[in-house]
């Protein structure tokens, strides 16, 4: 598959990625990531070993949709305010609108 990361082709396939990737320790996972075989890497890692470019010449999200055109499972950064634990939608909601202003 043809993709374009950081203004650069790559003609990238999943064997190929699988290939690349093995033998590569994952690093800690703190924002987006990609589950290459039964590891998960982040997005950048992947990136900068498929690529062979610096990490800060593209962004997570070439990588990630470049992935998961290959088939690979991406995770994107958690919602904070989604996840608010105890809280019905209903109270979700209201809390994401704040508290009305007093006129």
């Amino acid at each position: 598959m043809r993709c374009v990361i950081a203004r650069f082709p790559f003609d990238l396939t999943k064997s190929g990625v699988l290939e690349s990737m093995k033998g590569i320790k994952p690093e800690p996972v703190t924002g987006e990531s990609v589950i290459i075989g039964r590891r998960t890497y982040p997005a950048k890692q992947v990136g900068q070993v498929v690529t062979r470019q610096d990490r800060r010449d593209f962004s997570a999200g070439e990588v990630l949709r470049a992935m998961t055109r290959l088939g690979f499972t991406c995770r994107g950064l958690p919602d904070a305010d989604a996840h608010a634990p105890g809280l019905s939608p209903v109270q979700q909601a209201s809390a994401l609108l704040g508290t009305p202003v007093a006129v």
